[in-house]
């Protein structure tokens, strides 16, 4: 179950970046929603070099399976 819906419309780091920024508005605290709001950016400036195709995929899952479990915590 995804947290929210598209997520399996999530192709491109762009998109990703948006979809869990609409996710962090779902978070029911400010300070918790400025914890993750921070993460996701430093996480996007960590793997901005990225190029390799299947690994920006394997990202990509990797981040909506995370964001799934934040939001069901």
């Amino acid at each position: 179950m995804a947290p929210l819906p598209r997520a399996e419309l999530v192709r491109s780091s762009l998109q990703l970046y948006r979809y869990l920024l609409r996710c962090c508005k779902q978070l029911p605290e400010e300070n918790i929603r400025q914890h993750y709001k921070h993460a996701i950016r430093q996480s996007f400036k960590v793997h901005a070099d990225e190029d390799d195709p299947h690994r920006i995929q394997q990202i990509i899952k990797r981040a909506i399976e995370d964001a799934d479990w934040v939001m069901n915590k």
